[in-house]
């Protein structure tokens, strides 16, 4: 599936802002607050893509080069607008080109549930986290509730797919957001993920769950 990211990169963020359901730049910037971002630290952004998580984590550190993202879509991060100074790196959630112990945080948005095997990739995530370090994961969580779920399905695969048809400029987008949904019914639930991110030897792992539909998880390397 990495070319249909490559190849509906231009459209992406446009499609977004329409599909966000009001997740937008400030539930980004409140979920890195969240998660002990502050002023002076190291991130490292994975999944990337167009760069709206990363944008966030520039103004909150006060310095852009402090902020590094990776991205295994060469699209993607063609057409990421971050700050003068974010580096943009090749690279996948299973295989970061960082050293061990190299971030004060690492953040993922929207991306878990692209992964193909979680437990390498929060091994990864352990590896390059320096010792305290924190975690920022946000998420879409199938609903349990059956008519919730029935709604968000027909939001995502059948609505935003038409709208994106009308409105986008690359007609790999519709395929992309039914791929979403898709990707989104079949990602591993809640407490799997909070359990695979313990077995990793994260602590304090938690979720938070906004309109039953957004999940934030948090955790922290051990000191």
């Amino acid at each position: 599936m990495l070319d249909i990211f490559n190849d509906t990169a231009a459209d992406y963020e446009r499609i977004e802002r329409m599909m966000a359901l009001g997740s937008g730049s400030w539930y980004r910037r409140r979920s890195l607050l969240d998660s002990g971002l502050v002023p002076g630290m190291t991130v490292l952004d994975i999944g990337v893509g167009t760069g709206l998580v990363a944008r966030e984590a520039a103004q909150i550190t006060g310095d852009p080069t402090l902020v590094t993202g990776v991205d295994p879509s060469v699209g993607m991060v063609t057409h990421a607008k971050v700050p003068s100074g974010v580096r943009l790196l090749a690279g996948s959630a299973e295989s970061i080109p960082a050293p061990d112990h190299s971030a004060d945080l690492l953040s993922m948005g929207y991306a878990l549930r692209h992964i193909s095997d979680l437990p390498i990739a929060f091994r990864e995530f352990y590896r390059v986290l320096k010792p305290g370090g924190r975690l920022c994961l946000l998420e879409i969580t199938r609903p349990e509730n059956v008519f919730y779920r029935a709604l968000l399905k027909f939001y995502m695969r059948g609505l935003i797919p038409l709208v994106a048809s009308v409105v986008g400029r690359r007609r790999g987008m519709p395929k992309l957001m039914r791929y979403y949904w898709d990707t989104i019914e079949a990602c591993a639930p809640p407490a799997a993920i909070m359990a695979a991110i313990s077995a990793a030897g994260f602590i304090e792992v938690r979720q938070h769950i906004d309109m039953t539909i957004f999940s934030r998880y948090f955790a922290r390397k051990p000191l």
